[in-house]
């Protein structure tokens, strides 16, 4: 049974209410591909009654969590796009180690980290260049939306499928223990990575100032004001000589005038103008 276009702009609306999905128009398609494993498991005939559903159940029901979890696309692996990292690993963490050395601190901030790939492929980042790290206090805090992707970031429990895309063979049997069919993450890895929900358009908790924020490949779903909203508080919680890295095919420019664009090689990393300024 096909969406109807009441039910469609419903959906279209709750995404964009309870997630700041922006779901265009004629893409009916998507929104009856993703709910349709909910139909059946919330006991449902066909797509409308789980929408008449939607609509009857509170605003914090375990049924808008699931639908939200369903409408989010969470594609991640490990060292995904890999020049981010080779930019941390060349340029950004040695100059952190030697801005930061009177403190011995380092914040990273994962955003929308999914499965967890992210916030692991950091900490193996950082284990494998920098040992002398082991002497700092190293945090990286890792968030999302979706609480079935962080159950699954926090156990650190992947497939083989999932540990073949973009993670070297050495470093899987270095810091992963095979557990019948699922490879796990070590606990000496998972030291430091606190996993915590959170909703990227609503209040903001208050954060210790980040050293890197690390915001890929989620908005690219959201209008301009969410973009604009969601930038401006990243530069209020980032260092002054901190680093934001986007997505290959996200941008500040045209959003936020406060953000500067410094090379790296062949990534592109974003600082506070005032700080990339400087000689």
């Amino acid at each position: 049974m096909a969406i109807s276009t009441l039910e469609f702009a419903y959906v279209r609306d709750f995404a964009k209410r309870s997630a700041a999905i922006v779901i265009d128009p004629g893409k009916e398609y998507f929104i009856e591909s993703r709910l349709a494993p909910l139909i059946h498991s919330q006991g449902c005939k066909n797509l409308g009654e789980l929408i008449a559903l939607m609509q009857k159940s509170p605003a914090s029901s375990a049924l808008h969590s699931k639908t939200i979890d369903a409408l989010t696309t969470n594609e991640t692996f490990f060292f995904r796009d890999f020049q981010p990292f080779e930019a941390l690993r060349k340029t950004i963490i040695p100059r952190l180690l030697e801005q930061r050395a009177h403190l011995r601190k380092l914040t990273i901030w994962s955003a929308a980290c999914s499965t967890g790939q992210e916030p692991y492929t950091l900490a193996m980042l950082l284990r494998e260049n920098f040992p002398q790290l082991a002497q700092w206090n190293v945090s990286i805090l890792a968030t999302d939306l979706s609480p079935t992707v962080l159950a699954q970031a926090r156990t650190g429990s992947y497939n083989q499928f999932e540990v073949n895309r973009g993670l070297p063979a050495p470093l899987l049997f270095k810091y992963f223990q095979k557990q019948g069919d699922r490879w796990i993450v070590k606990d000496e890895l998972k030291q430091g990575i606190e996993f915590r929900a959170m909703n990227l358009i609503e209040p903001w908790p208050i954060f210790p100032p980040f050293d890197i924020v690390l915001i890929r490949n989620v908005m690219i779903y959201f209008d301009v004001p969410t973009k604009q909203a969601i930038l401006k508080k990243i530069r209020a919680c980032l260092q002054p000589q901190g680093s934001l890295f986007l997505g290959t095919a996200e941008t500040t420019l045209n959003l936020d005038p406060a953000w500067a664009a410094v090379s790296h090689g062949n990534t592109t990393v974003y600082q506070h103008v005032a700080t990339a300024a400087k000689p």
